[in-house]
Order: structure tokens, then C-alpha cells, then sequence
């Protein structure tokens, strides 16, 4: 279950999942220098339009794909000051591979993708309901404004 997982945030802070227990959750693996790095707008319009109704958006830097910078706080600062980000940005992560980050090795065992249980790019969105059950996986390209009837029938 995803309540089982801890992460660590920009800061160092390490946390349980389960503090999102009741909240739809919306994970997103991201790169600030990728090409879908706009969607970091798009995401932060989710997050603003949603956040009273309890969802919440949780982005992951990942350099898997060599599009992100050295350390998830210095990705973090860039989304807050390109992007405007205000939404909860984590440590650096692996998505893909034995060393992949056990949430989202969890993720994408949950919610296949294109290339099965692969993550195919930046961006690749899960959307979870309040019960922490993963219940619909985006494409990279997918936009986030795409997301919003799933999003709406979860809240």
C-alpha cells in the first residue's frame, strides 16, 4: 500500500506517505530541463484549483533521463523560481532499474504503462485516490489539465 512508503523531501526531511492518508494524491516524476518542463505550470494550476479539496501534488526530480540538475534541492529552487512551484518537491530519485525508488517501483507496478512497468520519460503523473490506491498512470505527454476529470471524480 502506498501509506507503507517514506520519502524525503528537498529539505531532508524524511516523512510517511501516510501523512497524505484521505488526499488524492497526484506523483510526478520531474526534470527542469526537460521538454515537458512547462507542465511544471500546469501541475501548479492542479495544485492551486484542487489543494482546498485536499489533493495534493508530490514531484520527484529524477536525472535518470540527464535532464535534471545535480541535487533535488537545487531542482526544487529552479521549479520555485522558474515554475512558481509551491507543491512538496523531494529528494533526487531513480524511476527505473534495480536501484529504481521503492514508491515508485510500487507506482508503476500498480499502474502499468506503455512499456509495461517502465517509466518512458520526465513527467510520467500517477494519480491516487484517498485511499492510497493508484488508480490511473499519465504519459509524459499527457497534460496536466488532461488530468482534471479523473482528478474531479476523486474529489
Amino acid at each position: 500500500m502506498l501509506y507503507d512508503y517514506t520519502t524525503t523531501l528537498e529539505n531532508g526531511e524524511t516523512y510517511a506517505l501516510s501523512r497524505y492518508r484521505g488526499k488524492p494524491l497526484v506523483i510526478v516524476n520531474t526534470a527542469t530541463k526537460c521538454g515537458f518542463a512547462p507542465q511544471f505550470t500546469q501541475l501548479e494550476a492542479l495544485y492551486q484549483q484542487y489543494q482546498a479539496q485536499g489533493l495534493m501534488v508530490l514531484g520527484f526530480p529524477s536525472n535518470q533521463f540527464k535532464q535534471e540538475l545535480d541535487s533535488g534541492s537545487a531542482a526544487a529552487e529552479a521549479c520555485r523560481l522558474t515554475y512558481g512551484v509551491s507543491f512538496p518537491m523531494h529528494t533526487l530519485v531513480k524511476v527505473n532499474g534495480p536501484d529504481a525508488d521503492p514508491l515508485f517501483q510500487f507506482l508503476k507496478h500498480a499502474a502499468p504503462g506503455a512499456l509495461g512497468e517502465a517509466i518512458k520519460w520526465n513527467f510520467c503523473k500517477f494519480l491516487v485516490d484517498r485511499q492510497g490506491n493508484v488508480v490511473e498512470r499519465f504519459a509524459p505527454k499527457t497534460n496536466p489539465e488532461k488530468m482534471i476529470p479523473a482528478i474531479e471524480k476523486l474529489l
